[in-house]
């Protein structure tokens, strides 16, 4: 599962980057300075595997990640191949979500392609870019789908329904993320993978006095996206790389505490991309290795299973499962099992954020 970082050029878009994977993307002071998609593999902060590791003393620990790619800024009639248009729109579609990095604060020295700041022209100049990609995905797939509904095609008839729908919506200047659909019609929607239908975080690049609380920028941004099913999120993200240089751990600590934070803001960042894209996490827990493993909201045991090897799903027979609390609560699996806490759970299982499990399977 793959979150973009977008935006326009010079809105801080790969020095995030850099912070969230250290994979030092270039970085400068004008556009199109990421030309290729930068992929970064991103580790999920998750303060429960440090303690699984305090309580099993493991061998080495494993944590969750998540993937993170980096694209080129995008222009004014991007949709029509302006700038690197096509690239940015392709790279876009290949992604499960979207962190759309808003610059949120000023500085005379960092050029803004449009000559000021103005956070909510930024959003809608990327807004209508990928709304006009979507119309003509849309506009398109009508043409078809018109003329085998005019044949009393029942099911082209209900798909150009709610392509209709998705047209209209996407001609208000709506993205397609904000139309509900039922599970019928998203077996219509899905196969389209249009762009605005992604779920996206809003990531408001403030100064660093603004970092704890924002400033009216930030709050412009909440009131825009008040209706839109979207999360915003702040971040200082030239302090952050300044945090990010930092090889010490205390150092960050206090760097962070001078500013007011608790924890970087990347960390806040890279759970809020991993809850964007409905993911969750498991764990597996021995001698030999304490692990995080990332599932979908929804999976079953069997699914979870397959995520560290397909004959545990194919060969599946039963989950020994224990939730992180009563884990933590007991000390260790012996003692679990002595107070009857582990649980065997089937096929049928849907697998609960935290649960630490240990699949018996038979091939």
């Amino acid at each position: 599962m793959k979150a973009g970082i977008v935006g326009l050029p010079n809105v801080g878009k790969s020095t995030l980057f850099n912070c969230l994977s250290n994979a030092k993307a270039q970085s400068a002071n004008f556009p199109f300075c990421t030309i290729e998609p930068n992929l970064g593999v991103v580790n999920v902060p998750d303060t429960r595997l440090e303690k699984l590791e305090e309580l099993v003393n493991p061998e080495r620990v494993l944590p969750a990640t998540v993937e993170i790619v980096d694209i080129a800024g995008l222009v004014k009639g991007a949709s029509k191949g302006e700038g690197l248009g096509n690239q940015f729109l392709a790279n876009i579609r290949e992604t499960d979500a979207i962190l759309h990095v808003l610059r949120c604060f000023d500085n005379d020295n960092i050029v803004h392609v449009d000559g000021s700041v103005d956070p909510i022209r930024d959003k809608e100049t990327i807004d209508i870019e990928l709304q006009l990609k979507d119309l003509e995905t849309v506009q398109k797939r009508l043409e078809r789908v018109k003329r085998t509904a005019k044949t009393g095609n029942k099911e082209a008839q209900v798909e150009l329904e709610i392509l209709l729908k998705v047209e209209e919506t996407l001609l208000e200047g709506k993205s397609v993320r904000s139309i509900e659909f039922t599970e019928k019609e998203e077996e219509f929607v899905k196969p389209l993978q249009f762009i605005t239908a992604k779920p996206v975080l809003y990531v408001c690049n403030v100064d660093e006095n603004s970092a704890v609380s924002g400033n009216t920028y930030v709050d412009k941004v909440k009131e825009a996206v008040v209706h839109e099913n979207a999360e915003v999120i702040v971040l200082a993200v030239g302090t952050e790389a300044d945090i990010t240089e930092l090889d010490d751990y205390e150092e960050r600590q206090m760097f962070l505490a001078d500013i007011g934070l608790e924890e970087a803001g990347v960390s806040r960042l890279v759970r809020s991309a991993y809850k964007l894209l409905d993911l969750q996490t498991y764990f597996t827990a021995g001698v030999k290795e304490v692990r995080a493993w990332t599932v979908p909201v929804g999976a079953t045991a069997p699914q979870a299973a397959g995520v560290i090897h397909t004959d545990f799903e194919k060969g599946f027979i039963r989950a020994e499962t224990i939730s992180y609390d009563d884990y933590v609560a007991f000390g260790s699996e012996a003692k679990v099992k002595e107070a009857g806490k582990m649980r065997v759970e089937g096929k049928e299982y849907i697998v609960k954020d935290g649960d630490i499990m240990h699949f018996r399977f038979n091939v």
